[in-house]
């Protein structure tokens, strides 16, 4: 499945980056908050913002943003890493 999002011109500059910085950034952006809201595992968040998971940690230990950690969690990291190799 596949989703488009319509930002409109304005947002788009608001957030001061490139065309080609927008999609990037409003994936890490999106996956940070739907982490956060642990409405997605870190592992799946990791995968929406491009991110492997480490680096992904990284983004979330800079913000502040505290590890939420549960079996769930653990198989669908472990399910992600395994499709990375």
């Amino acid at each position: 499945m596949s989703i488009t999002l319509d930002i409109p011109n304005n947002i788009h500059e608001a957030l001061h980056v490139t065309p080609a910085e927008a999609e990037p950034r409003l994936k890490l952006e999106l996956a940070v908050a739907l982490y956060a809201q642990k409405a997605l595992s870190q592992g799946k968040a990791a995968e929406l913002a491009g991110l492997d998971w480490f680096d992904f940690n990284d983004v979330l230990a800079a913000r502040g943003i505290p590890m939420h950690y549960g079996q769930k969690e653990l198989d669908e990291d472990l399910a992600y890493a395994r499709s990375c190799q």
